[in-house]
């Protein structure tokens, strides 16, 4: 009896928790969700890795990995943080996986590429992914800011997928200039702090050895790369694009990169993490 009455009253106390939430401004639902992936953080090392499809099978792969891998990679300590199609370019595909350290790195490769999932579809999909060597090895900026998980896609509540547009701006810095780019680019991405936009993230080159070569990695750093999640095209077209311009133009001119900026415009897959979701608190843990 006592067992049960001090069930009761965690229920209580739960109830009475997730309401005070919610009066606070914070749907029910919306806390429940993000407090389901609290687990799932801390993710300082990070591949951007960007493949090539062959011409017409895009679409095939999309279908592959949102079905085959993102959980594959979560049951043994990675995280796929989310996964898209490159608009203007009708045979990209990207993504982006997250390790809690650099050990872990090859830990979880291993296990992964040579266990059974992938040795039951490497072969359908290797024969439709002619290239999958662009790949920058990244971490946070700052530690304590790194690309917050995303609560799965809820194939019941979003039952058209995952929405919104992803932007991924990268500069290739100048050796030796890491510190004093990374000032110039956190003062100028304060310009994104709109509606219709949250930040998810800014990540710089993670200069260590391959320490799994059995997948290549870029050597051709340092970069930063910002990242941010827009509601839809209008809040893109009208409101952020101009200031994604400016600031492109402005830190090209610090004379502190090696080229021209590259930016990166992407649609979530229908199963991808990082998409738009309402609430910039809930959904990102960065102020946007």
């Amino acid at each position: 009896m006592n067992h049960f009455k001090r069930l009761l009253s965690g229920v209580a106390a739960s109830i009475a928790l997730v309401t005070a939430l919610s009066a606070n401004g914070h749907p029910a639902n919306e806390v429940a969700t993000m407090e389901s992936v609290q687990h799932l953080k801390d993710y300082q090392v990070v591949e951007f890795r960007r493949y090539v499809t062959a011409d017409g099978e895009l679409a095939h792969f999309v279908k592959y990995f949102d079905a085959y891998f993102p959980e594959a990679f979560e049951q043994l300590g990675a995280m796929v943080f989310g996964q898209f199609t490159e608009r203007g370019h009708p045979n990209h595909f990207t993504w982006l996986r997250g390790f809690h350290d650099i050990n872990a790195r090859p830990i979880v490769n291993a296990a992964f590429y040579y266990g059974p999932l992938w040795k039951e579809h490497r072969t359908k999909v290797n024969a439709i992914l002619p290239d999958s060597d662009n790949v920058m090895l990244l971490h946070p900026l700052h530690p304590d800011e790194g690309i917050t998980v995303l609560p799965a896609v809820d194939p019941v509540t979003e039952e058209h997928g995952a929405q919104g547009i992803v932007v991924a701006q990268i500069f290739a810095v100048k050796k030796g200039s890491e510190e004093a780019f990374a000032k110039q680019a956190q003062a100028a991405f304060s310009a994104y702090r709109i509606d219709g936009v949250h930040a998810a993230g800014v990540l710089v080159s993670l200069d260590v050895p391959n320490n799994f070569p059995q997948l290549p990695i870029r050597t051709d750093g340092p970069f930063l790369v910002w990242l941010g999640v827009v509601r839809d095209a209008a809040a893109l077209d009208r409101q952020l694009a101009s200031r994604l311009d400016a600031v492109e133009q402005s830190l090209a001119a610090s004379g502190l990169l090696r080229g021209k900026p590259e930016r990166v415009v992407m649609d979530p897959t229908p199963r991808s993490r990082l998409r738009w979701l309402s609430d910039t608190t809930a959904a990102t843990g960065i102020a946007p």
